[in-house]
Parts: C-alpha cells; sequence; structure tokens
C-alpha cells in the first residue's frame, strides 16, 4: 500500500475502535448522528444528476464500518465498501450480514481498486481526506476511480479557529465524543485547499453545503455554515 495514501498509524487507530463502530453513543456518536444528512444531501444529487437509474454503482472509499454505505445501499445503490482497516471491514460485514442489500466489503485502497480497472458513476470519501498522509494524491486517485461524467462526494473538517475550539478540544477532551487523538487539527482541509486539489485533479466543484448539529431535531442538518463540517460534490 501506498504510504502517501494510507497511513499505517490511523489504519491501526481506527481497527482499535471496530468493535465499537456501531454503537450509537460509542465512540462513532457524531458520525451516527450526521450520517442522515450527508446521506441525504449525497442521494439528493444524485438523483438530479441520474434521474430514474436505479441500482446505481457506488463505491465508498475508506468506508470504516460501513455507517454510509449501509445506508447508501438501503437507498437502493449497489455499494462496494473499501477500507485499509482489517477489523473495520470485518465488523462492516458482519453487521451487514443478512440483511439482503447489494453490499460488499473489501480490505484495500483506492490504489487496489484502481489496479482492478474499476471505475465507479459515484465516489463518495467521507471523514477520510484529513487521515491520509498526502490529500492531493489521494484526492487524483478518487478523480481516476471516476466515471465520466459521474460525482465525487466528499465531507471533511474545516481548518478554522472554530474547528480547533469544538472538532479537536471540544468533541475529544471536553464532550469525550471521540477519543483523544482522534483528530489532527493541522490535517484539516480548507474548502479552498479542497477546491484546488479537485482542480488539479480535472474535477469541476458543483456544490458544498456545511453540516452543522440541529438540537431541536437531535442530529444535523445540512447549512451554509462550513466552519467546521462540509461536505463537497464535484464532476468531471
Amino acid at each position: 500500500m501506498s504510504r502517501a495514501i494510507v497511513s499505517q498509524d490511523e489504519v491501526a487507530r481506527f481497527d482499535a475502535l471496530a468493535a465499537r463502530w456501531w454503537d450509537p453513543r460509542g465512540p462513532m456518536r457524531p458520525l451516527h448522528r450526521m450520517n442522515p444528512a450527508r446521506i441525504g444531501w449525497i442521494a439528493g444529487h444524485v438523483a438530479r444528476r441520474f434521474p430514474g437509474r436505479a441500482g446505481l454503482r457506488v463505491l465508498d472509499l475508506g468506508c470504516g464500518a460501513g455507517l454510509a454505505a449501509e445506508a447508501l445501499a438501503r437507498r437502493g445503490f449497489d455499494v462496494l465498501g473499501v477500507d485499509a482497516a482489517p477489523d473495520v471491514i470485518g465488523v462492516a460485514a458482519n453487521h451487514a450480514q443478512g440483511q439482503g442489500l447489494r453490499l460488499v466489503y473489501r480490505v484495500g485502497t483506492a490504489e487496489d481498486v484502481l489496479a482492478g480497472g474499476l471505475h465507479f458513476p459515484i465516489v463518495t470519501a467521507l471523514e477520510v481526506i484529513e487521515h491520509v498522509p498526502d490529500p492531493t494524491a489521494f484526492v487524483r486517485m478518487l478523480a481516476a476511480l471516476l466515471e465520466p461524467g459521474g460525482l465525487l462526494f466528499l465531507s471533511t473538517l474545516n481548518r478554522t479557529r472554530r474547528s480547533f475550539l469544538v472538532a479537536k478540544l471540544g468533541a475529544e477532551y471536553l464532550l469525550r465524543w471521540l477519543p483523544v487523538g482522534t483528530h489532527d487539527w493541522r490535517k484539516f482541509v480548507t474548502p479552498t485547499e479542497l477546491g484546488d486539489m479537485l482542480h488539479q485533479a480535472d474535477l469541476r466543484v458543483a456544490d458544498t453545503a456545511g453540516l452543522v448539529p440541529d438540537p431541536l431535531r437531535g442530529g444535523w442538518r445540512t447549512s451554509r455554515d462550513m466552519a467546521i463540517n462540509y461536505l463537497m460534490m464535484a464532476e468531471r
């Protein structure tokens, strides 16, 4: 596996969390709460780009234990979930077993998928880019996996003072929503930086949205506020 695409330290960190990944009150609590909003945003854009097309193939790269992959499969997509962490993939496969979903998991990297000659109309990489050693190389790989006319979706954390206070200090040290050390604030990616990476990979940014907590409903919602979490869609 390329050291530019995968950090073995990050793989070990997330493998250690595998057993509690599907616990909505566990270390992945923020992902559980934001997942409906981010999947809804993605599915809405896909429906507008590919009206009437059912069973579209989706690559969910860096899928973890399958929160997004399962949600996408339940919406009728044909999903391949890929992650470099073997224990996490084992949990994902066990959780999906017997649900009758069009969903397959594989241990691997973007390079492995590309080496297999696979390309997809939809590629997602959610909460992944802030964990890779070389984000620019990672985005190039994502672009190479996309079919002509396809859509790439990313979600990540913005590098701002607010994100340092809320997503790093607040989530890890004060609220203990995440294990200490989950994120390195210096690796957070601003929307401008991500847009530049996509442009260098010959993709065009088509839409963006912030993700913010929704206290009234107990989950998250999309917003214009991109100061902490945000989504970005790109197209070829």
